[in-house]
């Protein structure tokens, strides 16, 4: 019997690695035909290469130029005759006090992790809104993250950049319930998952008293509970349910009720549990 993600055309940005990878392994399995971005290309071809002949095109670019973006949502659709979802997975980080972080950084995390959501979301409404037409459904899934849910000292850029994608995802699943309700809107809250976020993350500053001399990527890893393939697992079976909140890993289920119980005072009682005092 045909499943649900049988011959359905998605988009994946951030493919290259980490969940965006597991994501397309994932729905290939499930029968997707597949259209994947990365501005990392020799990632990109990795993935490429683990799909073996399963449908999918792949495309390098940055998710912030806007034009080849759209670009390539267009040419999926016109590719495969089709678009039938969008995963909008692309995101780094850069860890510094707001007071010491660069504008320019500042300003490329935004422009990767809320404008690049905000662009392909963009691009691609006209093409799911027209799929959605056969009465199968089709999906719009934001990747923001738990620091989309909570404050974190020396992440001021990514906590705007996924409580942005969080606000702007709850606006269209509230939106899209009235005017296109075959559109299932869903906003993902990924825990600690050993990707390459944070093995990629720009490290500028810290602040007074912490220590300097830890390697960030190694205590996030030693942290991280959830492998990418479990994320993507968590997420596809999130989209087959049509949930429109996704909570991925035990980490982000305690974030989750800590700032529901705690709404100020949450950080002191969890930021040890994190890793964020002193130390």
């Amino acid at each position: 019997m045909a499943g649900q993600f049988d011959n359905r055309v998605i988009a994946i940005t951030g493919a290259g690695s980490g969940i965006g990878r597991a994501l397309a392994l994932g729905l290939a399995d499930r029968g997707a035909v597949l259209a994947l971005a990365d501005m990392d290309a020799a990632g990109l071809a990795e993935t490429r290469r683990l799909l073996g002949n399963r449908p999918a095109s792949s495309t390098t670019l940055d998710v912030t130029d806007t034009a080849a973006l759209t670009a390539w949502i267009d040419g999926a659709a016109a590719e495969f005759g089709r678009l039938d979802g969008i995963i909008n997975n692309a995101g780094l980080s850069v860890v510094a006090p707001f007071a010491d972080c660069p504008r320019a950084d500042f300003d490329r995390v935004m422009a990767v992790n809320f404008t690049g959501v905000v662009e392909g979301c963009r691009a691609a409404l006209p093409h799911l809104r027209t799929s959605a037409g056969d009465g199968k459904g089709t999906w719009l899934v934001n990747i923001s993250s738990v620091f989309g849910m909570m404050g974190y000292p020396t992440q001021s850029a990514y906590n705007a950049s996924k409580y942005a994608v969080r606000g702007l995802t709850e606006a269209l699943y509230l939106e899209l319930g009235v005017t296109d309700p075959g559109i299932t809107v869903i906003r993902v809250h990924p825990g600690g998952v050993k990707t390459n976020v944070a093995r990629n993350s720009k490290r500028i500053a810290a602040l007074p008293g912490q220590r300097t001399d830890l390697d960030f990527a190694a205590e996030f890893e030693k942290a991280a509970r959830t492998t990418p393939d479990q994320a993507a697992a968590i997420i596809i079976d999130g989209m087959e349910k049509r949930r429109p909140r996704v909570l991925i890993g035990p980490d982000a289920r305690f974030i989750d009720w800590m700032t529901r119980l705690f709404p100020v005072s949450y950080f002191k009682r969890i930021g040890s549990f994190l890793g964020g005092g002193n130390r």
